[in-house]
């Protein structure tokens, strides 16, 4: 009986370190060496160096001369990354149509010169909730209100966002989008910051 209590424990600190310690180990090293942006969030830094987010979690716009991501349910105040989620309200809950008709509402009333027909995704939350990009239409429908607030040709603009597309992954998954964070970064970089 003590000798195969004796294996247990042997065979038990084994596995534990194995899995435990050295595979986290080589798995967090070799994504420090081959990934090393990947591995460290994909931070992003404004042009004066600053921490300006990461490229991977959305975050609220509300300055006119910036484009605004998709609407966000992580968290009581949106794009908190700590609680990511979607808001899980149905399609028959009151509360979802409430929040959907403020959100058209303030669109309405922030965009007067962009066409009648608001993209889906500028009133519908992600799954998680920190989606960082937008479709090249919820880009290009909010184009009006930034080239207004920024003083800048509409053209000039709408080459900075098309400069931005980033295409399917892999060529052939998903759609092609915009990440809002890069995009508003590159017409500060371009622009000048508001």
């Amino acid at each position: 009986m003590r000798h195969a209590a004796l294996t247990a424990v042997r065979v038990a600190l084994v596995t534990l370190l194995l899995t435990g310690v050295a595979y986290p180990l080589l798995v967090t090293g070799l994504a420090q060496l081959l990934f090393p942006h990947q591995a460290n969030g994909s931070l992003v830094q404004d042009d004066q160096g600053r921490l300006a987010g990461s490229a991977l979690i959305g975050q609220r716009f509300s300055h006119p001369v910036y484009f605004q991501p998709r609407p966000s349910a992580a968290g009581e105040q949106g794009y908190d990354s700590l609680a990511s989620g979607g808001s899980n309200f149905g399609p028959t809950s009151q509360k979802l149509r409430d929040r959907a008709i403020s959100d058209l509402q303030r669109l309405k009333k922030d965009n007067p010169e962009a066409a009648s027909t608001i993209p889906a995704e500028l009133v519908t939350t992600s799954a998680s909730g920190l989606d960082p990009h937008l479709s090249l239409a919820g880009a290009m429908w909010q184009l009006p209100r930034v080239a207004k607030a920024r003083g800048i040709a509409a053209e000039r603009i709408a080459a900075v966002v098309r400069s931005r597309l980033e295409g399917p992954d892999l060529g052939f998954l998903g759609e092609p989008r915009v990440n809002v964070l890069l995009l508003n970064l590159a017409l500060d970089r371009q622009f000048g910051m508001p």
